[in-house]
């Protein structure tokens, strides 16, 4: 078993992956400034250090007591509008902040780490589904920052001989009745659209209806986190053997904004309003993953990422949510 701390751990992606880690015996530790994240999300039994990633002496107790033999790095910075208007906080956080943890892993003699990259490092695709190999030319400042750390963990490997794999996120989404999407402001459009259908919010709005797609809006490749986190499980298996792998995280199929829209409508059985706004800056036509290297190399499946399957958990945890705003309402 290993000894993890993961950072981010009190967040969306980072609490689901804890808690399949806790579930596998492997121990867990969380680093998190609860800037993003919550407490609570973090699994009971998992210590939580309410550290920022740029505070080189607290990740440096941490990891003295630790003792751990494998980073996951979860941690950043990562609304896409805002890294457009204010790239500065981007590379602060997701690179500079990234420096001090891998240098005080070094420090600690850590040498094992999962970074969790995003498809946002391709820019605008021309090749649908993107391979790993496909160019990358980001768009926006958190794509940039997120190809920037993943460069510079290539010199780690090389120079250091540091095991790294790096996952490319597509559209993490999903959840159940306990658990789920919980942001501020919350971006994500299937979250989004089910606050409106319980009531929580007037409307959803759909950026941009004439892009070149077959309805005009956005193309995504939506991948339930409950199959990202067992791409990090798989990982494990990469660690102590010094390299480099770099590894997308969808399911080959992409859905038109409208078209998880209309889901969304049949799986709540209600009407959900929409306006229709201007593009917004920084989103690229399509993003599709090929996730054919994933799956030749670890024997992964997207076996939760049926898109019934993911906008059915996620209404649960939204009806949990809206009930408890109601209860909150009333009791304020």
């Amino acid at each position: 078993m290993s000894r993890i701390l993961v950072t981010g751990g009190a967040g969306y992606v980072g609490s689901t992956c804890c808690r399949q880690l806790q579930a596998r015996g492997h121990h867990v530790e969380v680093v998190d400034d609860l800037s993003t994240g919550h407490a609570e999300a973090v699994p009971q039994g998992i210590p939580l250090h309410r550290i920022d990633i740029g505070d080189a002496e607290g990740l440096s107790a941490v990891c003295a007591r630790g003792k751990f033999d494998t980073v996951f790095h979860f941690a950043a910075k990562a609304l896409i509008a805002e890294s457009v208007t204010n790239p500065g906080i981007f590379f602060e956080t997701n690179v500079a902040k990234g420096i001090t943890l891998v240098e005080t892993m070094r420090k600690h003699k850590i040498q094992n780490f999962v970074f969790s990259s995003t498809a946002a490092v391709y820019g605008t695709p021309t090749i649908v589904p993107t391979p790993e190999d496909h160019a990358k030319e980001p768009v926006n400042s958190y794509g940039q920052s997120k190809l920037m750390f993943e460069d510079l963990l290539r010199w780690y490997v090389s120079g250091y001989g540091w095991s790294v794999v790096v996952f490319r996120y597509f559209n993490a989404c999903g959840g159940d009745a306990n658990w789920g999407e919980r942001h501020e402001p919350e971006t994500h459009i299937i979250p989004l659209l089910l606050q409106v259908a319980s009531g929580r919010r007037p409307s959803f709005q759909i950026y941009g209806t004439d892009y070149d797609t077959p309805d005009g809006s956005c193309l995504r490749d939506y991948v339930h986190v409950l199959d990202i986190a067992e791409a990090h499980l798989l990982a494990l298996k990469k660690m102590d053997q010094p390299g480099f792998l770099a590894y997308n995280i969808g399911t080959g199929t992409s859905f038109s904004v409208k078209k998880i829209w209309k889901a969304a409508q049949r799986v709540t059985g209600t009407s959900i309003a929409v306006r229709e706004s201007s593009r917004r800056p920084g989103d690229p036509p399509v993003l599709c993953a090929s996730p054919i290297c994933l799956m030749q190399e670890f024997g992964w499946r997207p076996v939760h990422s049926e898109l019934h399957n993911i906008l059915e958990g996620a209404w649960k945890w939204e009806q949990r949510q809206s009930r408890e705003s109601v209860h909150k309402m009333a009791n304020s």
